[in-house]
Protein backbone atom coordinates (compact mmCIF):
# COMPACT_ATOMS: atom_id res chain seq x y z
CA UNK A 1 0.00 0.00 0.00
CA UNK A 2 1.18 3.58 -0.81
CA UNK A 3 -0.54 5.50 1.68
CA UNK A 4 -0.16 9.16 2.58
CA UNK A 5 3.03 10.75 3.78
CA UNK A 6 2.50 12.81 6.93
CA UNK A 7 3.58 16.68 8.36
CA UNK A 8 4.59 17.50 11.58
CA UNK A 9 2.02 18.18 14.28
CA UNK A 10 2.06 19.17 18.50
CA UNK A 11 0.29 16.64 20.25
CA UNK A 12 -1.34 17.07 23.38
CA UNK A 13 1.88 16.16 25.44
CA UNK A 14 3.88 18.83 23.75
CA UNK A 15 5.57 16.72 21.29
CA UNK A 16 5.40 16.88 18.09
CA UNK A 17 4.08 13.56 15.68
CA UNK A 18 3.31 13.22 11.73
CA UNK A 19 -0.20 14.56 10.77
CA UNK A 20 -1.59 13.71 7.31
CA UNK A 21 -0.26 14.97 4.62
CA UNK A 22 -2.18 14.98 1.27
CA UNK A 23 -0.79 15.04 -1.82
CA UNK A 24 -1.78 16.69 -5.05
CA UNK A 25 -5.10 15.32 -6.71
CA UNK A 26 -3.38 13.74 -9.44
CA UNK A 27 -0.98 11.81 -7.44
CA UNK A 28 -3.45 10.80 -4.34
CA UNK A 29 -5.81 9.70 -7.92
CA UNK A 30 -3.11 7.22 -8.73
CA UNK A 31 -2.22 5.83 -5.30
CA UNK A 32 -6.21 5.37 -4.99
CA UNK A 33 -6.29 3.49 -8.61
CA UNK A 34 -3.53 0.82 -7.90
CA UNK A 35 -4.32 0.27 -4.72
CA UNK A 36 -7.83 0.19 -4.28
CA UNK A 37 -9.83 0.63 -7.56
CA UNK A 38 -7.07 -1.13 -10.03
CA UNK A 39 -7.21 -4.33 -7.75
CA UNK A 40 -11.27 -4.89 -7.31
CA UNK A 41 -11.16 -4.49 -11.58
CA UNK A 42 -8.62 -7.00 -11.88
CA UNK A 43 -9.74 -9.33 -9.13
CA UNK A 44 -13.15 -9.56 -11.59
CA UNK A 45 -11.60 -10.00 -14.78
CA UNK A 46 -12.43 -7.02 -16.10
CA UNK A 47 -10.82 -5.00 -18.98
CA UNK A 48 -10.24 -1.01 -17.70
CA UNK A 49 -8.56 2.26 -18.81
CA UNK A 50 -8.24 3.92 -14.81
CA UNK A 51 -7.02 8.02 -15.09
CA UNK A 52 -7.50 11.09 -13.74
CA UNK A 53 -9.66 12.66 -16.24
CA UNK A 54 -12.85 15.63 -16.54
CA UNK A 55 -12.88 18.82 -14.35
CA UNK A 56 -10.86 19.99 -11.44
CA UNK A 57 -7.68 21.81 -11.41
CA UNK A 58 -6.06 18.58 -10.35
CA UNK A 59 -6.17 17.62 -13.95
CA UNK A 60 -4.07 19.91 -14.88
CA UNK A 61 -2.22 19.42 -12.30
CA UNK A 62 -2.54 23.59 -11.17
CA UNK A 63 -4.46 21.87 -7.91
CA UNK A 64 -3.06 23.32 -4.44
CA UNK A 65 -4.90 23.27 -0.98
CA UNK A 66 -7.75 26.01 -1.90
CA UNK A 67 -8.58 23.34 -4.18
CA UNK A 68 -9.24 21.17 -1.64
CA UNK A 69 -12.84 23.20 -0.53
CA UNK A 70 -14.80 21.54 -3.22
CA UNK A 71 -14.98 18.95 -5.98
CA UNK A 72 -11.47 17.76 -4.92
CA UNK A 73 -10.54 14.47 -3.25
CA UNK A 74 -10.79 10.42 -4.61
CA UNK A 75 -11.83 10.76 -8.37
CA UNK A 76 -11.23 8.64 -10.66
CA UNK A 77 -12.11 7.71 -14.23
CA UNK A 78 -13.13 4.14 -15.55
CA UNK A 79 -13.38 3.41 -19.10
CA UNK A 80 -15.19 -0.11 -19.69
CA UNK A 81 -17.13 -1.88 -22.35
CA UNK A 82 -20.73 -0.74 -22.61
CA UNK A 83 -22.06 -3.90 -21.29
CA UNK A 84 -19.83 -3.44 -17.92
CA UNK A 85 -20.72 -0.19 -17.35
CA UNK A 86 -23.61 -0.67 -14.83
CA UNK A 87 -22.04 -3.60 -12.96
CA UNK A 88 -18.43 -2.36 -12.53
CA UNK A 89 -20.62 1.07 -11.48
CA UNK A 90 -22.28 -1.45 -8.64
CA UNK A 91 -19.19 -3.17 -7.97
CA UNK A 92 -17.40 -0.31 -6.76
CA UNK A 93 -20.38 0.94 -4.64
CA UNK A 94 -20.23 -2.42 -3.20
CA UNK A 95 -16.89 -3.01 -2.84
CA UNK A 96 -14.94 0.57 -1.90
CA UNK A 97 -14.19 1.27 1.77
CA UNK A 98 -15.68 4.03 3.47
CA UNK A 99 -12.33 6.17 3.52
CA UNK A 100 -8.50 5.44 2.08
CA UNK A 101 -5.73 7.05 3.10
CA UNK A 102 -7.78 9.46 5.81
CA UNK A 103 -10.48 10.61 2.57
CA UNK A 104 -13.84 9.65 2.52
CA UNK A 105 -14.46 7.87 -0.97
CA UNK A 106 -18.18 8.94 -0.94
CA UNK A 107 -18.95 12.59 -1.00
CA UNK A 108 -21.20 15.27 -2.18
CA UNK A 109 -19.81 17.59 -5.31
CA UNK A 110 -21.31 20.71 -6.84
CA UNK A 111 -23.39 19.10 -9.84
CA UNK A 112 -24.47 16.25 -7.04
CA UNK A 113 -24.77 16.65 -3.25
CA UNK A 114 -25.49 12.77 -2.55
CA UNK A 115 -22.56 11.27 -1.16
CA UNK A 116 -21.25 9.05 -3.40
CA UNK A 117 -17.86 7.45 -4.82
CA UNK A 118 -16.92 9.39 -7.55
CA UNK A 119 -15.42 6.90 -9.48
CA UNK A 120 -16.90 7.94 -12.65
CA UNK A 121 -17.42 4.49 -14.95
CA UNK A 122 -18.58 5.28 -18.63
CA UNK A 123 -17.70 4.09 -22.24
CA UNK A 124 -14.66 5.87 -24.08
CA UNK A 125 -17.54 6.70 -26.32
CA UNK A 126 -19.40 8.39 -23.73
CA UNK A 127 -16.52 10.02 -22.08
CA UNK A 128 -15.75 11.58 -25.85
CA UNK A 129 -19.38 12.95 -26.23
CA UNK A 130 -19.24 14.28 -22.65
CA UNK A 131 -16.34 15.92 -22.73
CA UNK A 132 -16.15 17.17 -26.67
CA UNK A 133 -19.34 16.74 -27.73
CA UNK A 134 -18.27 14.51 -30.91
CA UNK A 135 -18.72 10.80 -31.68
CA UNK A 136 -15.65 9.47 -31.28
CA UNK A 137 -16.05 6.29 -33.61
CA UNK A 138 -14.09 7.41 -36.52
CA UNK A 139 -11.35 7.62 -33.67
CA UNK A 140 -11.05 4.37 -32.46
CA UNK A 141 -10.07 2.38 -35.58
CA UNK A 142 -8.29 -0.98 -34.03
CA UNK A 143 -6.71 -1.46 -37.69
CA UNK A 144 -3.22 -2.10 -37.50
CA UNK A 145 -1.52 1.54 -38.88
CA UNK A 146 -4.40 3.18 -39.07
CA UNK A 147 -5.03 6.97 -38.93
CA UNK A 148 -6.13 7.95 -35.44
CA UNK A 149 -7.23 11.35 -36.25
CA UNK A 150 -11.29 11.33 -36.65
CA UNK A 151 -12.43 12.44 -39.51
CA UNK A 152 -14.12 15.40 -38.14
CA UNK A 153 -15.48 18.61 -40.33
CA UNK A 154 -13.10 21.50 -39.99
CA UNK A 155 -16.00 23.58 -37.82
CA UNK A 156 -15.92 20.48 -35.75
CA UNK A 157 -12.77 20.96 -34.68
CA UNK A 158 -13.46 24.72 -34.31
CA UNK A 159 -16.54 23.96 -31.70
CA UNK A 160 -13.84 22.38 -29.60
CA UNK A 161 -12.31 24.18 -26.68
CA UNK A 162 -8.92 23.86 -25.03
CA UNK A 163 -10.75 22.91 -21.68
CA UNK A 164 -13.04 20.80 -23.18
CA UNK A 165 -9.94 18.57 -24.98
CA UNK A 166 -7.93 18.45 -21.88
CA UNK A 167 -10.68 17.40 -19.85
CA UNK A 168 -9.81 14.09 -21.77
CA UNK A 169 -6.14 14.35 -22.78
CA UNK A 170 -4.27 16.45 -19.67
CA UNK A 171 -4.99 14.34 -16.82
CA UNK A 172 -2.74 11.07 -16.10
CA UNK A 173 -3.24 7.83 -17.05
CA UNK A 174 -2.83 4.75 -14.47
CA UNK A 175 -3.63 1.86 -17.12
CA UNK A 176 -5.35 1.13 -20.20
CA UNK A 177 -5.50 -2.42 -20.34
CA UNK A 178 -8.13 -2.00 -24.15
CA UNK A 179 -6.70 0.73 -25.38
CA UNK A 180 -9.35 2.81 -26.57
CA UNK A 181 -8.47 5.46 -24.03
CA UNK A 182 -5.19 6.18 -25.49
CA UNK A 183 -6.87 5.68 -28.96
CA UNK A 184 -9.19 8.88 -27.86
CA UNK A 185 -5.97 10.94 -26.66
CA UNK A 186 -3.77 10.82 -29.65
CA UNK A 187 -6.70 11.41 -31.65
CA UNK A 188 -7.23 14.99 -30.33
CA UNK A 189 -4.17 15.75 -28.97
CA UNK A 190 -3.75 18.48 -31.27
CA UNK A 191 -5.56 20.55 -34.56
CA UNK A 192 -4.60 18.76 -38.07
CA UNK A 193 -2.01 21.22 -39.61
CA UNK A 194 -4.38 23.42 -41.83
CA UNK A 195 -7.20 23.57 -39.44
CA UNK A 196 -4.14 24.68 -36.91
CA UNK A 197 -2.89 27.47 -39.25
CA UNK A 198 -6.31 28.90 -40.04
CA UNK A 199 -6.73 29.39 -36.28
CA UNK A 200 -3.51 31.14 -36.01
CA UNK A 201 -4.68 33.44 -38.72
CA UNK A 202 -7.75 33.98 -37.15
CA UNK A 203 -5.71 35.07 -34.00
CA UNK A 204 -3.86 37.76 -36.02
CA UNK A 205 -7.03 38.89 -38.07
CA UNK A 206 -9.00 39.43 -34.45
CA UNK A 207 -5.38 41.69 -33.46
CA UNK A 208 -5.86 43.36 -36.78
CA UNK A 209 -9.17 44.30 -35.69
CA UNK A 210 -8.52 45.99 -32.41
CA UNK A 211 -4.61 46.93 -32.07
CA UNK A 212 -5.05 50.56 -33.46
CA UNK A 213 -7.82 50.98 -30.91
CA UNK A 214 -5.33 50.54 -28.20
CA UNK A 215 -3.94 54.39 -29.64
CA UNK A 216 -6.87 55.41 -31.04
CA UNK A 217 -8.72 55.16 -27.13
CA UNK A 218 -5.54 57.06 -25.60
CA UNK A 219 -5.06 59.81 -28.19
CA UNK A 220 -9.31 60.67 -26.50
CA UNK A 221 -7.42 60.68 -23.04
CA UNK A 222 -9.65 57.51 -22.49
CA UNK A 223 -6.78 55.61 -21.25
CA UNK A 224 -9.68 52.82 -19.45
CA UNK A 225 -10.93 51.84 -22.70
CA UNK A 226 -7.55 51.78 -24.19
CA UNK A 227 -6.93 49.48 -21.11
CA UNK A 228 -10.26 47.30 -21.74
CA UNK A 229 -8.55 46.67 -25.30
CA UNK A 230 -5.34 45.89 -24.31
CA UNK A 231 -6.61 43.19 -21.99
CA UNK A 232 -8.93 41.93 -24.54
CA UNK A 233 -5.56 41.17 -27.24
CA UNK A 234 -3.39 39.89 -24.26
CA UNK A 235 -5.96 36.84 -23.98
CA UNK A 236 -5.95 36.49 -27.81
CA UNK A 237 -1.65 36.50 -27.85
CA UNK A 238 -2.02 33.96 -24.84
CA UNK A 239 -4.17 31.37 -26.82
CA UNK A 240 -2.01 32.08 -29.87
CA UNK A 241 0.90 30.93 -27.86
CA UNK A 242 -0.69 28.07 -27.29
CA UNK A 243 -2.08 27.17 -30.43
CA UNK A 244 1.58 27.99 -31.95
CA UNK A 245 3.39 25.15 -30.00
CA UNK A 246 0.57 22.58 -30.15
CA UNK A 247 -1.04 23.19 -26.62
CA UNK A 248 -5.06 23.45 -25.90
CA UNK A 249 -5.32 26.24 -23.70
CA UNK A 250 -7.53 26.12 -20.57
CA UNK A 251 -9.95 28.33 -19.71
CA UNK A 252 -9.48 31.65 -18.00
CA UNK A 253 -8.50 30.44 -14.38
CA UNK A 254 -5.62 28.50 -15.10
CA UNK A 255 -5.02 30.14 -18.73
CA UNK A 256 -2.19 32.20 -17.08
CA UNK A 257 -0.61 29.44 -15.36
CA UNK A 258 -0.37 27.89 -18.35
CA UNK A 259 1.01 30.46 -20.84
CA UNK A 260 4.06 30.90 -18.24
CA UNK A 261 4.88 27.47 -18.63
CA UNK A 262 4.52 27.39 -22.33
CA UNK A 263 8.76 27.22 -23.47
CA UNK A 264 8.02 29.64 -26.39
CA UNK A 265 5.70 32.06 -25.78
CA UNK A 266 6.14 32.72 -21.84
CA UNK A 267 8.90 34.76 -23.12
CA UNK A 268 5.86 36.99 -24.24
CA UNK A 269 4.72 37.17 -20.34
CA UNK A 270 6.94 40.30 -19.12
CA UNK A 271 5.39 42.48 -22.38
CA UNK A 272 1.86 41.50 -21.98
CA UNK A 273 1.84 42.11 -17.93
CA UNK A 274 3.64 45.41 -18.70
CA UNK A 275 1.08 46.94 -21.26
CA UNK A 276 -1.66 45.64 -18.51
CA UNK A 277 -0.01 47.50 -16.26
CA UNK A 278 0.86 50.78 -18.41
CA UNK A 279 -0.50 53.91 -17.56
CA UNK A 280 -0.09 55.76 -20.80
CA UNK A 281 -1.65 54.16 -24.06
CA UNK A 282 2.18 54.82 -25.44
CA UNK A 283 3.26 52.60 -23.03
CA UNK A 284 1.10 50.14 -23.16
CA UNK A 285 1.13 50.01 -27.11
CA UNK A 286 4.60 49.59 -27.08
CA UNK A 287 4.53 46.73 -24.75
CA UNK A 288 1.82 44.83 -26.73
CA UNK A 289 3.61 45.03 -30.07
CA UNK A 290 7.13 43.73 -28.65
CA UNK A 291 4.49 40.93 -27.13
CA UNK A 292 3.91 40.59 -30.76
CA UNK A 293 6.92 40.21 -32.19
CA UNK A 294 8.10 37.73 -29.57
CA UNK A 295 5.16 35.46 -30.56
CA UNK A 296 5.83 35.87 -34.46
CA UNK A 297 9.35 35.02 -33.71
CA UNK A 298 7.80 31.67 -31.97
CA UNK A 299 5.61 31.29 -35.16
CA UNK A 300 8.94 31.77 -37.01
CA UNK A 301 10.15 28.76 -35.37
CA UNK A 302 7.22 26.35 -35.67
CA UNK A 303 8.08 26.37 -39.37
CA UNK A 304 4.52 28.37 -40.25
CA UNK A 305 5.34 31.46 -42.20
CA UNK A 306 5.74 34.58 -40.80
CA UNK A 307 6.82 38.79 -42.47
CA UNK A 308 9.47 39.81 -41.32
CA UNK A 309 7.53 42.31 -38.47
CA UNK A 310 4.01 41.53 -36.58
CA UNK A 311 3.16 45.33 -37.04
CA UNK A 312 2.92 48.33 -39.18
CA UNK A 313 2.09 51.91 -39.24
CA UNK A 314 -2.04 51.86 -38.77
CA UNK A 315 -2.60 54.40 -42.49
CA UNK A 316 -1.53 57.75 -41.63
CA UNK A 317 -2.69 57.61 -38.38
CA UNK A 318 0.18 57.31 -34.80
CA UNK A 319 -0.89 54.36 -34.19
CA UNK A 320 0.62 50.62 -34.70
CA UNK A 321 -1.43 47.97 -36.78
CA UNK A 322 -0.72 44.54 -37.94
CA UNK A 323 1.21 43.58 -41.12
CA UNK A 324 0.07 41.00 -43.47
CA UNK A 325 0.65 37.92 -41.17
CA UNK A 326 -3.30 36.51 -41.75
CA UNK A 327 -2.89 36.36 -45.37
CA UNK A 328 0.70 34.74 -45.30
CA UNK A 329 -0.10 32.00 -43.00
CA UNK A 330 -4.01 31.14 -44.37
CA UNK A 331 -1.61 30.97 -48.00
CA UNK A 332 -0.71 27.75 -46.70
CA UNK A 333 -3.47 26.22 -46.51
CA UNK A 334 -4.19 23.29 -49.24
CA UNK A 335 -7.43 21.68 -47.50
CA UNK A 336 -10.64 22.84 -49.77
CA UNK A 337 -12.64 22.23 -46.80
CA UNK A 338 -10.92 24.76 -44.44
CA UNK A 339 -9.83 27.28 -47.51
CA UNK A 340 -13.79 27.60 -47.75
CA UNK A 341 -13.95 28.85 -43.87
CA UNK A 342 -14.82 32.17 -43.22
CA UNK A 343 -12.25 34.64 -42.95
CA UNK A 344 -10.84 35.45 -39.63
CA UNK A 345 -13.67 33.60 -37.91
CA UNK A 346 -11.57 31.01 -36.08
CA UNK A 347 -12.24 28.68 -33.11
CA UNK A 348 -15.26 29.34 -31.07
CA UNK A 349 -13.38 30.07 -27.89
CA UNK A 350 -11.65 32.89 -30.00
CA UNK A 351 -15.29 34.86 -30.08
CA UNK A 352 -17.32 33.50 -27.56
CA UNK A 353 -16.77 34.23 -24.09
CA UNK A 354 -20.05 33.39 -22.51
CA UNK A 355 -19.54 30.29 -20.24
CA UNK A 356 -23.07 28.75 -20.96
CA UNK A 357 -21.90 28.45 -24.77
CA UNK A 358 -18.47 27.48 -23.70
CA UNK A 359 -18.93 24.87 -21.30
CA UNK A 360 -22.45 22.92 -23.06
CA UNK A 361 -20.94 21.24 -25.78
CA UNK A 362 -24.55 21.17 -27.69
CA UNK A 363 -24.56 24.70 -27.70
CA UNK A 364 -20.90 25.23 -28.59
CA UNK A 365 -21.25 23.00 -31.69
CA UNK A 366 -24.62 24.45 -32.48
CA UNK A 367 -22.96 27.93 -32.75
CA UNK A 368 -19.76 26.95 -34.20
CA UNK A 369 -21.87 24.86 -37.04
CA UNK A 370 -24.27 28.14 -37.56
CA UNK A 371 -21.03 30.49 -38.02
CA UNK A 372 -18.67 28.08 -39.80
CA UNK A 373 -20.03 24.99 -41.97
CA UNK A 374 -20.61 25.50 -45.44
Amino acid sequence: MHGVSSGDSVTSGGGVSRAPEVPGGAELARRYHDDVVGPILAAEGIAWAGARLGSGSDVLGFDDATSRDHDWGLRLTVVVAEDDVAGVDRLLADRLPATWAGQPTRFPVTWDPQPRHRVEVLTAHDLATARLGLDPRPVLDPRPGSDPRPGLAPWQWLGLTGQSVLEVVAGPVFHDGPGELAALRAAVAGYPDDVRRYVVASAWAHLGQELPFVGRCGSRDDELGSAVVAGRLARVLMHLGHVLEGRWAPYGKWLGTSFAGLPGSASAAGDLRGALTATTWREREARLVAATDRLLDVQRATGLPAPEHATEAFHDRPFRGVTGVPEVVAAGVTDTAVRALPHGVGAVEQWVDDVHVLMDPARRLAVARAALAP
